[in-house]
Formats: C-alpha cells, structure tokens, sequence
C-alpha cells in the first residue's frame, strides 16, 4: 500500500477515535485526552495508538480503561470506516509533550549573554 494512502488511513483513524474516546464510558477515562499518532501495519491488522493526557499522573489508569474499551472502539471504528479490515488497537503513552516542555524549560534556563548593539 502506498505511503501516502497509510498516512491518510492513520489521519482518519486518529481523527475518529479522538471522537470515540469522549463516547467511552469507563470512569478511568477522563479529563483531557487526544490521540496525538496512530501507526498501522500494512495489512490494516494493528494500530498504535499514541495517547496523551493533560494530567501525566493519570494516564497509566486512563491507559488501562482504554485497553478495557478497546474491543468497543473496534467494533465503533469498524461502523465508521470503510476499511478492509477493521486493525486490531493497541494503546501506547505518549510523552512526546512533557519531553518538549522539559526541553523548553531547559532553554529559557540558560544565560545567554545579548550581543551589543551598537
């Protein structure tokens, strides 16, 4: 399958199950969470699905109520796509946001000295 077809399949995945989630009725999964990447195999059989939440401390059990629900968004994902197989989900953490902000953070730290302008 070309690249181009996988990225627009994974963008369409991930613009889903940014929807679903908000559906799911498990009490872990709450507050603010997006789907910041799905990865998909070639043959459409499994999805990564990178997920980040604004509170970090809570998103083990958030991790664990979507695993809970994941047979629920398969099955809600496989109604809204028109895909060839409906892949199976795997959700995965993602600290691709704390890691830029740590870096930032390390950034505006340092002392720069400004060159003098004259």
């Amino acid at each position: 399958m070309s690249a181009t077809r996988m990225g627009r399949i994974n963008e369409e995945i991930q613009r889903t199950l940014s929807d679903l989630i908000r559906t799911v009725k498990d009490p872990r999964v709450h507050g603010l969470i997006s789907v910041t990447a799905v990865d998909t195999t070639a043959d459409l059989k499994y999805a990564k699905v990178y997920i980040s939440a604004l509170d970090q401390g809570d998103v083990t059990e958030v991790l664990k109520g979507l695993k809970s629900a994941s047979g629920y968004l398969r099955r809600e994902l496989g109604h809204t796509l028109s895909l060839r197989a409906t892949p199976e989900l795997t959700f995965i953490r993602d600290d691709s946001m704390a890691k830029g902000a740590h870096i930032l953070k390390i950034i505006e730290g340092l002392d720069i000295p400004k060159e003098e302008q004259e």
